[in-house]
C-alpha cells in the first residue's frame, strides 16, 4: 500500500468567539476564539491528492475580517499546481471547503452522493437558515465536472487514501484516511471542527444531526487508531503542533 506526506495548509485566519465555535451558550460564549481555514494536501510517489478546496475570491471577500489567500496560490507557492492535483476529495460542500474545486482541470473530484443530493434536493431550498453555507456558482460548476465521482459511504480513493461518510455536520460529510509513515492521518476536517469538540465531547452549533456529530466523533478515533493523529477543520493549533515553514502558514503533518 501506498503511504503519503501529509500537509496542512492554512488559506485563511479570522477571529471569532467561544460561542461560534461550541454548541450551546456557556458562561464563556464571548470568550476571544479564532479560527483558521485550511486545504490539506496528501502527496505519494503516485497520487497527489488535494482535501477540501478552500473558498474562491468572491466569497471571501464577503466574509468580515477575514485574511485570506487564494489557496489555488498557496498550493502553487508551495510547488503544486492545479494541473499536478489528480484527485480532490471534498468533505462537504460548504463554501469555505468546495469554493475552488473546479481550478483543477484535471482532477476527479470525489463527494459523497447523500451530501450532492442534499443540496440539489428540495430541503436545501426549504431550509433557508442553510443557504448561505452553499457556492451556488461553485454547485453549478462541480455538477458540470467531467470528473465528478459520487461515492456512497466508504471508499477506496486511490491506494493508501480512502473516504468515511459519517454525516452530522452535513448530510454526507465524509472525513479522509491516509496511510503515511507515521501511520493513518484522519482528517476530520468539519466532522471536528478544533480539537476541542472531538476531545471534550462538545459539538459545534453548525449541524445536520447531532447524533451524527457524535457518532462522527467515535470513527475518527476508529480510524486514526493508536497513532491518534487527527486533523480538525478550523483549528489554529495545528500549526503549533506540527512543523512549519517559515511563513507559519504550512504544516507537514507526517
Amino acid at each position: 500500500m501506498s503511504t503519503f506526506e501529509v500537509h496542512a495548509l492554512c488559506y485563511a485566519r479570522r477571529d471569532g468567539v467561544r460561542g461560534d465555535h461550541f454548541l450551546g451558550h456557556g458562561t464563556d460564549s464571548t470568550e476571544p476564539h479564532p479560527t483558521a481555514y485550511y486545504v490539506w494536501l496528501a502527496v505519494s510517489p503516485e497520487h497527489t491528492v488535494l482535501v477540501d478546496a478552500g473558498m474562491r475570491p468572491e466569497r471571501a471577500a464577503e466574509v468580515p475580517g477575514l485574511a485570506y489567500t487564494d489557496p489555488v496560490e498557496l498550493l502553487t507557492e508551495f510547488g503544486v499546481g492545479p494541473e499536478g492535483v489528480d484527485h480532490v476529495v471534498l468533505t462537504h460542500l460548504h463554501y469555505d471547503h468546495a469554493g475552488r474545486a473546479s481550478a483543477f482541470p484535471g482532477a476527479t473530484c470525489v463527494v459523497q452522493q447523500s451530501e450532492m443530493d442534499y443540496w440539489t434536493g428540495p430541503w436545501a431550498k426549504r431550509i433557508t437558515r442553510e443557504h448561505w453555507l452553499l457556492d451556488d456558482v461553485e454547485l453549478h460548476r462541480l455538477q458540470a465536472h467531467d470528473r465528478l465521482r459520487l461515492v456512497d459511504g466508504d471508499a477506496d480513493v486511490v491506494p493508501g487514501l480512502s473516504v468515511h461518510l459519517v454525516g452530522g455536520h452535513t448530510a454526507g460529510t465524509q472525513v479522509v484516511r491516509i496511510a503515511t509513515a507515521a501511520g493513518p492521518v484522519v482528517v476530520a476536517s468539519d466532522a471536528s471542527h478544533f480539537y476541542e469538540n472531538l476531545e471534550a465531547d462538545h459539538p459545534a452549533p453548525l449541524l445536520h444531526s447531532t447524533t451524527g456529530v457524535y457518532g462522527g466523533f467515535d470513527r475518527i478515533r476508529e480510524l486514526a487508531g493508536p497513532s491518534g493523529i487527527f486533523l480538525p477543520g478550523h483549528d489554529p493549533r495545528v500549526l503549533d503542533r506540527y512543523p512549519t515553514e517559515k511563513s507559519g502558514r504550512i504544516a507537514r503533518i507526517a
